[in-house]
């Protein structure tokens, strides 16, 4: 209700309030780049930016949408206030299935030239340019193997029942594990191996012992129990979701991601 002030060094890092000042603050982005109805549908809904926090990722089918999408993004900025890391802004062209990307015209920000990569990590998710994600359950692999030998080390002489809730709270949990679509068997049954032995290292079992037995005795969720309750946790948030785009996602049975989630569930894995 006070009257109206400047603020000149953005909002306070950790401020209860400031998430929703900064909402307030670029909303009006959003909207606008949303209304231009340039750059990538899905059943008829614009979904040409995904915005998290201060990240932002901008979609287009072609080069001239993506250029008049920046143009936006820097008017905005100009009148704002805002100033866009050109070090940390980058362009991945995603592959047609079965084809090479082509080469397209520079892509500039600021009128300087955005770096072209093939794989990318947002909010922590490896994304590479032919859309498989075998690099991604890789990065998964190695994180669990540091996490399993972290709590093995730590934890080597505490009782039976402490290590399984270590093992629960730190092994069974896969970041971003929902959103695989297409990776190999090589690669998927790695990181299955690498969630056996890490159980077997932390209760000190044999290399070779049960691995249905060995959760069975110790009241834990196996690899495919893990993966298929991860996997129907997300599809229940996304159909409880209020936002508009998560709803139609999800009420597509022929999506690719809802045929993951059925694939897991069924007990396979796509190629």
């Amino acid at each position: 209700m006070s009257e109206s002030y400047g603020l000149e060094c953005g909002v306070r890092q950790g401020g209860l309030s400031s998430p929703t000042l900064f909402n307030l603050y670029v909303n009006d982005l959003i909207g606008t780049l949303s209304n231009t109805r340039v750059g990538c549908h899905i059943d008829g809904v614009c979904v040409n930016n995904i915005s998290y926090a201060d990240n932002m990722v901008l979609l287009s089918a072609s080069p001239c949408g993506l250029k008049k999408l920046l143009v936006i993004c820097e008017e905005y900025a100009s009148s704002h206030g805002l100033q866009y890391n050109v070090n940390k802004s980058e362009v991945m062209i995603f592959e047609a299935r079965g084809q090479k990307s082509p080469d397209i015209p520079s892509v500039k920000l600021k009128g300087v030239v955005m770096r072209q990569v093939d794989s990318v990590k947002y909010l922590g998710h490896l994304l590479v340019s032919d859309l498989r994600d075998d690099v991604d359950v890789e990065r998964e692999r190695r994180a669990l193997a540091v996490r399993a030998n972290m709590i093995a080390r730590r934890f080597a002489r505490c009782s039976k029942e402490v290590k399984i809730t270590h093992f629960r709270a730190y092994c069974t949990s896969f970041y971003t594990c929902s959103l695989w679509v297409t990776y190999t068997q090589e690669s998927y049954s790695a990181l299955r191996v690498q969630y056996n032995n890490a159980f077997r290292m932390l209760m000190g079992l044999p290399k070779f012992c049960s691995a249905s037995g060995m959760f069975a005795e110790g009241k834990v969720d196996c690899f495919h129990t893990t993966m298929r309750k991860q996997c129907a946790s997300l599809v229940r948030k996304v159909r409880a979701s209020p936002n508009s785009i998560l709803r139609m996602v999800a009420s597509r049975l022929d999506c690719v991601y809802i045929g993951r989630c059925c694939a897991v569930s069924h007990g396979t894995v796509q190629q």
